[in-house]
């Protein structure tokens, strides 16, 4: 039974108090690691808004001290590591004992719970296993819920529809772009999810995505499809899910501390104001956390949920505050541009940004597939949503790009996490 009233329908003050009892041991905790010894050394604990006396955790503060200086407990006595691909340096590396993969098994089957499902529902996961948390993080809390659980992992959608159909999978962990990819299989096969399998669920995460194209997902299956939140650092999945209302994500503050503070001063900003997630770990014991910086940027909404947890919600991903794009002095993220695009019919669901010097100045070109029947129509109907998508672009985002319209399944697709910006500009620089 994963519907835990007493815990999910705390009250703010026991949550408070819950949450600096397991403030201060992870403190103490976090004081055997050789990176947190000596910055702790003069810190106490005595109320939450003490927090604000530690230093914030950085991601290259992990990779600066890999692979051990974060580690608070004997390695004997952790079970598993997790670990950035660690292109740029070296990777961030994350332990965990036997009972931190325990708590992260529960969080996300309290997670799924959540959405509806139950034991009886057949889980298939498509996610990469491995070094990645999401394909781990979400077997484990399907199997801990008792779901007949499927580890296809990623790619091959031929194969992913043939186990949906042969065992009738009704819940699935699939990436936001591959699910828009696999529909064109259902298509070339003549079938309909609707209609030919038996889906109900879906839990969307791994990268960022707009409401516009999580509805459009829903529409194209039939099913209703769940915004998750995790990051490795933390655990992996599991730190912020859907409920039911699909009103934002509660963010499960037995386990996790949330801040939100300005990027550029670090100042703690209230509820309700959008700014950087700053999280802590509270229950870890492998490698507690203290003040990581996501570089995400959200808000926390401290306002009651119709489906009476009493957790805060985070509100959906807007983008990261290191993949801010800066065109011409004007500040642009990603997931304005998706909004945008992705509120026009006809316009498909794939699109690439391309950012480029010309002139000494930044163009912003971006590629955006739409329907076959768009695209063959006529002249004038493809030069008015054009224009539409441009005027749209540049109230939104304050720059005017220059948009290209294109044939369906003519832009490359990855089978892992979408690549949508591509930034030339240092290559033609070079």
């Amino acid at each position: 039974m994963y519907w835990d009233k007493e815990i999910e329908t705390i009250s703010a003050s026991d949550l408070k108090q819950e949450q600096l009892q397991n403030l201060k041991k992870t403190v103490q905790n976090a004081k055997k690691s050789t990176y947190y010894k000596n910055i702790l050394d003069k810190i106490n604990i005595n109320t939450l808004d003490d927090i604000e006396n530690i230093p914030f955790t950085s991601k290259q503060d992990l990779r600066d001290h890999f692979p051990y200086g974060l580690l608070a407990k004997d390695l004997t006595e952790s079970v598993r590591l997790h670990s950035s691909s660690g292109t740029t340096g070296n990777p961030t590396v994350v332990f965990h004992t036997k009972e931190d993969i325990n708590q992260w098994a529960d969080l996300v089957a309290r997670c799924m719970y959540m959405t509806g499902v139950r034991k009886t529902d057949v889980f298939q996961n498509t996610m990469g296993y491995g070094l990645f948390t999401g394909g781990l993080g979400f077997h484990y809390g399907a199997e801990e819920l008792g779901m007949l659980t499927i580890p296809v992992g990623p790619g091959n959608s031929k194969r992913q529809i043939w186990f949906m159909q042969e065992f009738g999978t009704t819940a699935i962990h699939i990436l936001p772009s591959y699910a828009i990819h696999l529909y064109s299989y259902f298509e070339k096969m003549g079938l309909d999810p609707k209609k030919d399998t038996s889906l109900k669920t879906a839990f969307l995460g791994a990268e960022p995505h707009t409401d516009a194209l999580r509805k459009e997902i829903e529409k194209l299956y039939g099913i209703k499809a769940f915004n998750s939140y995790g990051l490795s650092e933390m655990c992996g999945p599991g730190v912020a899910f859907e409920c039911l209302e699909q009103d934002d994500m509660h963010i499960w503050e037995d386990h996790f501390y949330a801040e939100i503070i300005d990027p550029e001063t670090g100042e703690v900003l209230p509820d309700g104001e959008e700014g950087e997630l700053v999280l802590t770990t509270l229950k870890r014991a492998a490698m507690p956390l203290l003040r990581y910086r996501t570089r995400d940027l959200s808000s926390i909404i401290s306002e009651p949920c119709k489906c009476g947890r009493t957790h805060r919600r985070i509100a959906r991903i807007k983008g990261r505050s290191d993949d801010m794009l800066i065109i011409n002095g004007v500040n642009i993220f990603p997931m304005q541009i998706e909004k945008t695009v992705m509120q026009f019919p006809g316009v498909g669901n794939n699109y690439h940004i391309e950012i480029k010097k010309e002139d000494h100045m930044d163009r912003i070109n971006i590629l955006i597939e739409v329907h076959e029947e768009i695209f063959n129509g006529t002249l004038s109907k493809l030069d008015q949503l054009k224009k539409q998508i441009i005027e749209a672009l540049k109230a939104e985002c304050g720059v005017r790009p220059i948009v290209k319209l294109v044939e369906p399944e003519s832009l490359p697709i990855n089978e892992g996490k979408a690549k949508r910006v591509f930034d030339l500009r240092d290559k033609e620089e070079n």
